[in-house]
């Protein structure tokens, strides 16, 4: 032993040990997430249902599990049930089934025990039918209503539904895109003149002959917008009083009935007479779905692409607001500074502050950054929309700095130490040619610490992209399906709202009305945002990696 403990073989085993569990622990992780993610749309059977209290389901089931029934529920079963639980070690089996129909039955998931069923079959001609409100729907189509005609859902009128359904999806894109683009940009410049007469109105006052004649001007312009409203609502109404004249008569398991217009319904399918391409074609056209569709259904179904696009773009300002400053800092301190105390405790303090719960930069950019800074760009450059705020509020600015305060101690740090890495022979071997110090940094040393100062932008960007609890006190909400970027001057709107991969797992995993309704989407969205981080981490690695192939066999 005492030789064991001499050549130190016993700790080289503890320590990669305690490397190999670690890596298990992170693969079984990623696995856990990879597999769940990647099944989460895959369509599944339905069964129905018939247990011995008279009851018919029909659901997807969602998973097994093994309980012990209590003794007043063993009082009541059978003696063969009985011994068939005590042969088991007193466990039963139990299946979650996904029923939908939440407007008809208030619940979407229900436990049922093996024991419970008298019998359960795959019925054919059952459809899963996706809605835009009220979550699927799993039953029948019974008819189809097109301008007070019945047509019976069978083999000759499948056809004609899937077509009359495409122009239904068509009339409510017509319908979005009229009140989004034209009815917006109406509302846009009604009220982007509403501000400019208020403007005119805070400085002349408003009894000033500017102001009267603006306000002359903007009611005839007021007045032209209108008709163009008007108009333009004219036309939505038509083609609403349109599509209400498409619709489906749906049934349950049990044949109550459920009207829907034809554009309500996002997708159907025959949940148990899809061949494998059929699943295929579900499948690709949910992840379609999932990353260019904005969420709906309390954020449990949809899409994520504002999330992702949100994510995206406070990320990418993140490392752009953190590198100058932590480089910079990290110049001065290592190559400016008189080495001393101060520059310690300031070391000290840098490291001090990559400890701070992230939560404290949160407040402290509420704060700063929006009541502060933003209130007064507020006060000074957009008085005429006081009191509502424009930067004086959460936004993605804001969230972009306050992650860059939370990362730049670990790029400051990286970049130090990449400083320190490059040879000392090298910066005097430069001065002594007659460069100045500056010259000696930009050409030589910064060239050489580049792969290290990327290190560290990898580590910011890895953390900053996954943060959540500042990003709810700056900006962050739970549905924002404005882009910061669009087609309304100036183009790029920073002080807006986002939505946040991070904070849609949250949101759709612990503050949903039903959590095993938002699980599928938690194992996506964090499929999709490890995804995204490691994409972006590939990328600054892929250049750290090029620019140290680079400089490695520099001569200076």
């Amino acid at each position: 032993m005492q030789i064991l403990s001499a050549r130190g073989c016993p700790f080289e085993w503890a320590m990669g040990g305690a490397l190999l569990i670690g890596i298990l622990m992170i693969t079984g992780f990623i696995l856990l997430i990879i597999v769940n993610g990647f099944a989460a749309f895959f369509p599944k059977p339905v069964y129905k249902l018939e247990l011995e209290d008279s009851r018919i389901f029909a659901g997807e089931p969602i998973r097994k599990e093994l309980f012990r029934p209590s003794e007043d529920t063993l009082k009541g079963l059978d003696k063969t049930l009985k011994d068939a639980i005590s042969l088991n070690d007193g466990f039963a089996r139990r299946t979650l089934y996904r029923i939908c129909n939440y407007d008809l039955y208030s619940i979407e998931h229900v436990w049922v025990e093996d024991y419970k069923i008298k019998r359960l079959s795959k019925p054919s001609g059952v459809y899963f039918i996706e809605r835009a409100e009220w979550g699927p729907f799993i039953g029948f189509i019974r008819s189809l209503n097109i301008k007070n005609k019945t047509l019976p859902f069978d083999d000759n009128s499948i056809n004609i539904f899937a077509e009359e359904h495409k122009r239904a999806l068509e009339r409510k894109k017509n319908i979005y895109h009229i009140q989004k683009k034209k009815i917006g940009s109406i509302n846009h410049a009604i009220e982007k003149r509403r501000l400019f007469l208020k403007k005119i109105k805070l400085k002349h006052g408003g009894d000033s002959e500017s102001y009267k004649d603006q306000h002359k001007k903007s009611l005839i312009h007021f007045e032209n917008l209108k008709k163009k409203y008007d108009e333009l609502k004219t036309q939505v109404d038509l083609i609403k009083k349109e599509d209400e004249q498409y619709r489906a008569v749906l049934s349950d398991i049990n044949g109550r009935t459920k009207k829907i217009k034809l554009s309500d319904i996002v997708r159907y399918y025959p949940a148990n007479d899809l061949t494998l391409l059929g699943k295929l074609s579900i499948y690709f056209s949910r992840w379609i779905e999932f990353l260019t569709d904005v969420p709906r259904e309390a954020n449990t179904e949809g899409g994520v692409m504002p999330a992702i696009f949100g994510t995206f773009v406070m990320t990418l300002l993140m490392v752009i607001f953190v590198a100058p400053f932590g480089v910079i800092a990290s110049l001065y301190l290592r190559e400016y500074a008189k080495q001393g105390r101060i520059v310690s405790a300031v070391r000290i303090s840098v490291n001090n502050l990559a400890g701070v719960p992230s939560i404290v930069y949160g407040v402290f950019g509420l704060g700063f950054f929006a009541y502060v800074i933003g209130g007064g760009i507020d006060a000074f450059f957009f008085p005429e929309r006081l009191p509502n705020p424009t930067f004086g509020t959460g936004g993605v600015l804001w969230a972009s700095l306050t992650l860059a305060l939370l990362t730049v101690p670990v790029v400051i740090v990286s970049t130090e130490e990449a400083l320190s890495a490059v040879p000392n022979s090298l910066r005097e071997g430069s001065l002594a040619c007659g460069a100045s110090k500056w010259q000696t940094i930009k050409y030589i040393i910064l060239p050489k610490a580049m792969p290290g100062i990327m290190t560290g932008l990898i580590l910011a960007m890895a953390r900053g992209a996954g943060e959540v609890a500042p990003l709810m006190l700056v900006g962050v909400v739970k549905l924002a399906p404005d882009l910061p970027v669009d087609s309304i001057f100036p183009f790029i709107h920073l002080e807006r709202s986002f939505m946040h991969l991070g904070f849609h797992i949250f949101d759709v995993g612990f503050q949903s009305r039903n959590s095993e309704a938002g699980k599928p989407m938690v194992f996506v969205t964090t499929l999709l945002l490890i995804s995204l981080v490691s994409l972006m981490n590939a990328a600054a690695i892929y250049i750290r990696n090029r620019l140290k192939r680079k400089y490695h066999t520099g001569h200076f």
